[in-house]
C-alpha cells in the first residue's frame, strides 16, 4: 500500500497542509497528482506563539465525515468532509461507480476556545489550557456534540449551525445623505435630532445638544428591526463542565456505546460520568496506595469496548492491560483478564520498565483486538489469548543502543499514540523525524512502510532488504515485525528528535490517515 498526501484546506491562525490528487491504476497502486500545498506558516514573533499552535489532540468522527482537532492553546478546529454529496442523484451514483475514486478532501468548519489557562490557589499549581483528548458524541438535530478535556476540566460542547440575524431596518433618515451618498460623521447622526420620547428636532444632533422634552411628547416611535437572513454561521456552545474529580492529570477519556456514559481516567483512578450530570461521577478504578511511598504503577490510558458498554480496559506503566467488567462490582479493583508480556530471562536492565509502559491503546473496530503502543514497539493483542500479544511490529529500534541518551534528554518519556484501521488489517504509528509507520497486521501480510508527514511523504521511505523468515512460537504465536525498516542511520538518514509525530487517527471506514506534526496537519490516503 502506498500513501499518498491529500487534502485540508487552510484554517485561520494555525497552518494545515494542503491537497493532493490521485487515481488508482489498474495494478492497485496510486499514481499522485502534482501536490498544489497551501500550507501558511505562522509567523511568530515569539516562541510562546508557536508553541500554543502545536497539535496536542486528533480525532474522527464515527462517519468520518468530520475531523477535529486540539492544539496547547486550548482551541479545539473542527474540519469537515467536502468529497462527498448527500443529494446525489441515483445517475450520479451510478455514474460513480466507473469512475476512479476521489481522494478524500476535507476544508475547514469552525474553530472555538475550549479550555483556558486556570490557577490552582488551593495547591499552588497552574494548569495550562492545553487540550489532551477529544472524544465525538453521538449526533443530534443537525448538531454536533464532542467531549474536549485539559489536565483537570472535561467540557461537553455543541455545535450547530444557526441562521445569521441581522439589523435590517436602522433609525436613520437616509435623506439626510450627501449627494455624493457618504454619510455623516459619527459625531453627527445622518438624520434629524432624536428626542428622548422618539420624536425628531429640525437641527441636526450633537452629543453637546441640550435635549428637552415637549409637553406631550411625539406620537412617532421608530426602532430598528432585526430579520433572520438565509446565512449560516457555526455556533459551540459549552453544555455542561465536569470538573473538580481529578487529583492528578487526566490522560484519557472515552465514550461508552450506550451514548450515555463515558470515563476519564488520570494517573491513579478512573472516574465513570453521566453526560447529563456534571456535579458527579463513580469512582470505579482507584490505584492509589495507603502510603504513596509503595506506588509501582500508574494508570496511562483508559479505553470503552467499542459495542460492550460493561467493558473496559486500561494500561499501565508497567506495560499490562487490564480488562474489566463493570458487572462485577461497583468498584473494579480486581480485573477480569490481564494482558502482559513476560520478558525474556537475562533481559532486563535499567531502561526495561520505562519503555515497557504503555503510552496509548486502541480497541479494532470488532471489539476482538486491542492495540498497544510502548516506546520501542506496537503490539496486538486477542481478547480471547491473554498469554502475550499475537503480533509486535518494531517501529524504531535502531534507537535501542541510544537509551541513555534519550533518558539523559526525557525523550525516552514521549507518549506516541497508535491507531487501526476500520477493516482491522493495517496499524499505524508515529516516530521521530516527523515519521510514522504503517503495517499490514493480517497472518499473511509483510506490508511495513516509513513515511514522513512532509510535502513529500514518500522522502525518507528506505528501500526494504530480504525479510527475515517469521516464527511463530508455540505459546503465544507472536509475530515481530518491521524490524528491517528501522536501520535508518546505516542508510545515511539522521533521526531528529525534536521533531516527532505523537498523534494520528485513521478513519473509520477508509484507508486514510490524519496526522499531527507540530503545527500542521497532513492527510494521507492508499
Amino acid at each position: 500500500m502506498r500513501f499518498v498526501a491529500t487534502g485540508v484546506r487552510g484554517s485561520p491562525g494555525v497552518s494545515w497542509a494542503g491537497r493532493a490528487g490521485g487515481r488508482r491504476r489498474a495494478n492497485g497502486s496510486w499514481q499522485a497528482f502534482t501536490v498544489a500545498w497551501v500550507s501558511k506558516r505562522l509567523a511568530c514573533s515569539t516562541w510562546w506563539k508557536c508553541y500554543v499552535d502545536i497539535i496536542s489532540a486528533i480525532e474522527f468522527d464515527k462517519s468520518g465525515n468530520h475531523l477535529a482537532t486540539g492544539d496547547r492553546g486550548g482551541r479545539v478546529v473542527l474540519f469537515e468532509r467536502t468529497d462527498i454529496s448527500d443529494n446525489a442523484s441515483r445517475r450520479e451514483l451510478e455514474r460513480q461507480e466507473y469512475q476512479a475514486a476521489r481522494h478524500p478532501e476535507f476544508r475547514y468548519k469552525t474553530e472555538f476556545q475550549s479550555h483556558e489557562p486556570e490557577f490552582d490557589y488551593l495547591k499552588s499549581l497552574e494548569i495550562e489550557e492545553k487540550i489532551n483528548k477529544i472524544k465525538w458524541c453521538q449526533t443530534a438535530n443537525n448538531a454536533l456534540f464532542l467531549l474536549s478535556t485539559n489536565d483537570k476540566t472535561i467540557k461537553y460542547w455543541k455545535v450547530q449551525e444557526k441562521k445569521v440575524k441581522r439589523v435590517s431596518v436602522m433609525n436613520l433618515d437616509t435623506s439626510q445623505s450627501s449627494d455624493n451618498g457618504s454619510t455623516s460623521s459619527p459625531g453627527t447622526s445622518s438624520c434629524r435630532a432624536l428626542l428622548p420620547n422618539g420624536g425628531c428636532s429640525e437641527k441636526m444632533y450633537t452629543p453637546n445638544n441640550n435635549l428637552s422634552f415637549p409637553p406631550g411628547g411625539c406620537a412617532s416611535l421608530r426602532l430598528p428591526v432585526v430579520v433572520t437572513g438565509q446565512e449560516f454561521n457555526h455556533v459551540a456552545r459549552c453544555r455542561r463542565v465536569y470538573a473538580h474529580a481529578h487529583d492528578y492529570h487526566i490522560n484519557s477519556i472515552s465514550n461508552n456505546s450506550d451514548g450515555e456514559t463515558f470515563i476519564s481516567a488520570d494517573d491513579l483512578r478512573i472516574n465513570l460520568w453521566n453526560l447529563e450530570i456534571s456535579n458527579q461521577s463513580f469512582n470505579i478504578v482507584d490505584m492509589k496506595p495507603a502510603n504513596m511511598e509503595d506506588l509501582t504503577e500508574v494508570i496511562t490510558c483508559a479505553e470503552f469496548h467499542p459495542t460492550h458498554c460493561n467493558t473496559l480496559a486500561y494500561s499501565s506503566s508497567k506495560g499490562t492491560i487490564r480488562l474489566i467488567d463493570l458487572r462485577q462490582s461497583a468498584l473494579c479493583d480486581n480485573h477480569a483478564k490481564l494482558f502482559e508480556e513476560h520478558e525474556a530471562p537475562g533481559s532486563r536492565s535499567f531502561f526495561t520498565e520505562i519503555i515497557a509502559s504503555v503510552s496509548d491503546i486502541k480497541f479494532a473496530r470488532d471489539g476482538r483486538h486491542i492495540l498497544s503502543r510502548d516506546y520501542m514497539t506496537l503490539k496486538l493483542w486477542d481478547l480471547n489469548m491473554d498469554s502475550g500479544p499475537v503480533a509486535t511490529f518494531q517501529v524504531h529500534e535502531y534507537l535501542r543502543p541510544k537509551l541513555c541518551d534519550l533518558y539523559d534528554n526525557d525523550s525516552i518519556f514521549d507518549k506516541f499514540e497508535c491507531c487501526l484501521s476500520g477493516d482491522g488489517l493495517r496499524v499505524a504509528t508515529g516516530s521521530y523525524s516527523n515519521l510514522f509507520r504503517v503495517f499490514g497486521c493480517s497472518p499473511e501480510s509483510t506490508e511495513a512502510s516509513t513515511l514522513e508527514a512532509s510535502r513529500n511523504p514518500m522522502r525518507r521511505q528506505v528501500v526494504n532488504p530480504a525479510r527475515p523468515a517469521r516464527t511463530l512460537t508455540s505459546l503465544t504465536r507472536a509475530v515481530r515485525r518491521g524490524g528491517e525498516n528501522t536501520s535508518i542511520e546505516a542508510n545515511g538518514n539522521s533521526y531528529d528528535l525534536s521533531t516527532k509525530l505523537l498523534h494520528l487517527a485513521w478513519h473509520p471506514t477508509e484507508n486514510s490517515i490524519a496526522c499531527a506534526a507540530a503545527n500542521s496537519l497532513y492527510m494521507y490516503y492508499a
